[in-house]
């Protein structure tokens, strides 16, 4: 059952192309499978906005969702370690784990990118494969409630997603409260060395007053 929530949400939040809008029917489909039905009820809820308004807002919606924000980027390792050294390590582990399971990145795409980690839970199944969304529970949570804050229809996908994850701890709510209140380390150094190239922003294309938004 969390494999299907998670390859979907894989599907789903990526940029709402030709190729994902034309896949409608088969979208529904997939939807339709999810069990139990609050989770479900989430993905449909999404599944309704994204196939009723137009390719352009859609488009629009997903950018300025994820590209133009720095409190809601899909780059899990960046919540937790900013863009430090320890990113740069936490990147090549990932990149490390999905080389043993034979998942390949595509050229330029950085481990953490949330589609991907979902991607290999999917594929991979518990134990290896949830792993990384374990780990980046905190930063999962972060990206939710700024999702939620926003009011995004994206904000449904994260959701269902978090709701078939292990049951939060008091100390992983009070984890997530000082990231939220604090944010990511902010010393810039040490990340070319794991060959993803030398701008690991989860936020490329947008200014500095953009990004802080």
């Amino acid at each position: 059952m969390r494999a299907r929530v998670f390859e979907l949400a894989s599907l789903l939040l990526t940029y709402p192309d030709t190729e994902l809008l034309d896949a409608a029917d088969d979208l529904r489909a997939a939807a339709a499978l999810i069990e139990p039905e609050p989770v479900r009820d989430e993905v449909v809820a999404f599944l309704d906005w994204l196939l009723a308004v137009s390719p352009i807002e859609a488009q629009r919606e997903y950018v300025q969702t994820f590209d133009l924000r720095r409190r809601s980027g899909l780059y899990l390792t960046y919540y937790l370690h900013g863009d430090t050294r320890k990113r740069g390590m936490a990147l090549l582990v990932l990149k490390q784990r999905y080389r043993a399971h034979g998942l390949r990145l595509a050229d330029g795409e950085l481990p953490d990118l949330l589609p991907v980690v979902l991607e290999f839970a999917a594929a991979a199944g518990p134990g290896d494969g949830e792993a990384p969304l374990r780990q980046h529970r905190q930063g999962l949570e972060v990206l939710r409630a700024a999702l939620t804050d926003s009011g995004t229809p994206y904000r449904h996908l994260l959701d269902a997603v978090c709701a078939v994850l292990p049951e939060l701890t008091d100390d992983d709510r009070a984890a997530i409260s000082a990231l939220a209140a604090d944010g990511p380390p902010v010393e810039a150094v040490g990340l070319e060395s794991i060959g993803a190239g030398p701008n690991l922003s989860p936020y490329p294309n947008c200014s500095a007053a953009e990004a802080a938004r």
